[in-house]
């Protein structure tokens, strides 16, 4: 370990590691630096799913080569006269029948209030963003020539591909640009200095770079994609959780300077205390998303592995690329505030050292408040609403929702996104009948054969993707069930939906539990104790709990106004929440047992508490912020991951960390440590005026471990 801090640090081999670092950034950038990821999200069920049994199946109906775009002709008050439907009409015979696959397009479907005119478009697939957006222009020109006073929508299965590719065009771009500025201004200020934040931001930075290039060959060495999610909040989580770290070693770095006349040893004395706690804590983040793999939706198992390797990225730049750099530079680094070698302690004079000694005189009070607290945020938790609509999951609703509205008001609601029934040939009668007479149908219709199978499309009477419409699914499976030979299978937008949710279900089952058997783990091996863990784990999740029921009475304000949680966003939060959260409680808690040795439980958290306070802080203000920069990006499924974790974070933060966890440390004193043995006990250091020595300048008593 000591020759590879040398080599790190040294005068003679430091550069050798910027050299290194820059030559493999370099080849990574020329062979896969180009590869972008702004495709929107994928369901990713598994192929066991009923909704994609289904999809499978439509592959061998003649319809399987073609799409279909929907035009929606809406009036902007009253209802379409004759000449305008006739004109409607008109156009179905003419420059739409061109650009239509069949070259004929069927006329308009007029609602019954006579408001609303529907017409499908058959169209050919077309892989080509650029010219399924410029067939979807021609298609939106033809449809509302010489129309006036009436609006037109382009919706249908067309119309979101398109929209959904125009909504995330540039979005890692601006996710990316949103993130450096953020983190540029907050180490501004945390430092205070003209230049030193330029070091960890441009090493970062390039971390940040090179973990979506490996991230996506990694992924695509395994079979699975990335899309544009899954590569912001990977970007999110390097620069956030590679900042953190950044954070924590320049700080004893910082330190170490007024110890240490050379500055290279003051690195590697800095690199041996923060080590440590980097490699735990970012291990433990990675180690816990990887649990991800385990998940049923393709969407959870590419978000875990792509930023457990941004993780993993971003750890090595801290470690390896951070110190190299920092050490070409002299204490003029940090100008104006330059740490003098042999000059006073200023953990002594911290503010939060006076916290923790306020804390320790009435630990029991003080912890029982910030649970109470904690408790009251949680609040929220007893109204929340999870799941999403197709419809709902945008922050500004493109066209093809817009559409799929004015659909929904004018026709039958499930008119929008009918279930699609494929049943053996032989059966389909018996299964149109048992299917029309279910409770929620609308109507059922048998469609195109094949020599073995049949279609039906089934309207249902409830609006897509609610509670209504998944029970009027599940009663469709219940009773295909009992038609012939039990064959039948339900696709469409509800099915799938309702799959979707389901397997959410058992991911976070399975998921949760283990991230938390997962932390505990590291944290003993980390700790060599039991009583630690169980109480950090404990206040982490109590964290997490009132992070989602304070955001939930956020959304509920007029400045967001969203209906309800999406599916997945639990589970990310409580991942990003505990997995970062017990950072901050291992950077403060390894500290604590360092100075534990020498000063006893009490002094030592008091100690470890007023050395990490401001580092902390600051990481933990600057990763809620970084975590905030997610609501530039178009879904709302993003922007509550975003709120729900930086609220999170600052709750972690600024009170488990700085109130909670010293209290406890507090009131179980030597306890804490259990079943592990503490060098000097908390009686024993007490009786020996601890408190003096913990207040003393560092330099008077700091010794070579």
């Amino acid at each position: 370990m000591s020759g590879l801090l040398r080599f790190i640090t040294s005068a003679k081999t430091s550069w050798i590691v910027l050299v290194l670092a820059a030559l493999a950034a370099a080849a990574l950038f020329s062979i896969a630096g180009g590869e972008e990821s702004e495709t929107a999200p994928s369901v990713g069920l598994p192929d066991s799913a009923e909704s994609v049994q289904v999809d499978q199946l439509r592959d061998e109906f003649p319809s399987a080569d073609g799409t279909s775009a929907l035009l929606v002709f809406a009036t902007d008050e009253g209802t379409l006269d004759d000449e305008t439907i006739t004109l409607i009409n008109e156009k179905a015979f003419g420059e739409l029948a061109d650009i239509s696959s069949d070259g004929f397009v069927p006329p308009a479907r007029i609602s019954e209030d006579g408001t609303v005119a529907l017409m499908v478009v058959p169209l050919e697939p077309e892989t080509d963003v650029a010219a399924q957006n410029e067939r979807a222009q021609e298609i939106r020109d033809a449809a509302s020539a010489d129309l006036d006073g009436v609006r037109v929508y382009l919706t249908g299965a067309e119309g979101f591909e398109v929209d959904i590719a125009a909504v995330f065009a540039g979005a890692d771009f601006t996710l990316l640009l949103t993130t450096v500025i953020v983190v540029a201004v907050l180490l501004l200020i945390t430092y205070r200095s003209p230049w030193l934040w330029l070091v960890p931001l441009v090493v970062i930075g390039i971390a940040d770079a090179l973990a979506g290039i490996v991230a996506r060959q990694v992924a695509g060495a395994v079979g699975i994609q990335l899309d544009a999610s899954v590569t912001g909040i990977l970007s999110v989580l390097v620069f956030g959780a590679g900042t953190n770290y950044a954070l924590l070693l320049i700080a004893r770095y910082r330190d170490e300077l007024r110890l240490h006349e050379d500055r290279r040893v003051a690195m590697r004395r800095a690199l041996r205390g923060a080590g440590p706690a980097i490699i735990a804590s970012g291990s433990t983040v990675a180690l816990a998303l990887l649990t991800l793999l385990l998940a049923e939706l393709a969407g959870n198992r590419a978000l875990g592995l792509a930023c457990a390797v941004g993780i993993v990225v971003a750890m090595i730049f801290a470690l390896f690329v951070l110190p190299a750099a920092l050490v070409l530079f002299g204490r003029g680094l940090f100008w104006p505030y330059i740490p003098r070698f042999g000059s006073p302690d200023a953990i002594a004079r911290s503010i939060w050292g006076k916290l923790g000694r306020a804390v320790s005189k009435r630990p029991v009070i003080v912890a029982t408040s910030g649970f109470i607290v904690l408790g009251v945020m949680a609040s929220g938790l007893f109204f929340v609403q999870t799941g999403l609509s197709q419809n709902d999951r945008f922050l500004q609703k493109p066209e093809a929702v817009q559409g799929q509205e004015v659909l929904a008001e004018a026709f039958s609601a499930g008119t929008t996104s009918p279930s699609i029934v494929i049943v053996p040939l032989d059966e389909a009668e018996e299964a149109e009948s048992t299917l029309a007479a279910l409770d929620g149908v609308d109507s059922a219709t048998i469609g195109e054969t094949t020599d073995d199978l049949a279609r039906i499309d089934v309207t249902l009477g409830a609006n897509a993707e609610t509670e209504e419409a998944f029970a009027t699914v599940e009663r469709m499976r219940a009773a295909l069930d009992g038609v012939g030979t039990g064959e039948g299978l339900v696709g469409g937008l509800d099915a799938q939906a309702l799959d979707v949710t389901n397997a959410q279900a058992r991911d976070q089952a399975l998921i949760i539990p283990l991230i938390l058997v997962l932390v505990f783990i590291v944290l003993v091996v980390l700790l060599r104790a039991l009583v630690a863990p169980l109480l950090l784990l404990l206040a982490v999740v109590a964290s997490f709990f009132s992070a989602i029921g304070l955001s939930w009475w956020l959304f509920q304000t007029p400045l967001f106004g969203f209906p309800a949680i999406d599916t997945n966003v639990l589970l990310f939060s409580f991942l990003f929440l505990v997995a970062l959260g017990v950072d901050y409680s291992i950077f403060l808690v390894t500290r604590a047992k360092e100075e534990s040795d020498h000063l006893g439980i009490t002094q030592g958290m008091i100690r470890a508490l007023a050395a990490t306070g401001a580092v902390i802080t600051s990481a933990g203000i600057l990763l809620a912020a970084v975590f905030a920069v997610l609501g530039v990006l178009p879904l709302i499924t993003l922007t509550q991951i975003g709120i729900i974790v930086c609220i999170g974070v600052l709750i972690d933060t600024l009170l488990v960390r700085t109130v909670i966890v010293p209290a406890l440390a507090f009131i179980t004193k030597d306890a804490f440590w259990w079943p592990r043995r503490p060098k000097l006990r908390d009686a024993d250091a007490a009786a020996a005026g601890a408190d003096a020595l913990a207040l003393a300048p560092a330099a008077q008593r700091v010794t070579e471990r």
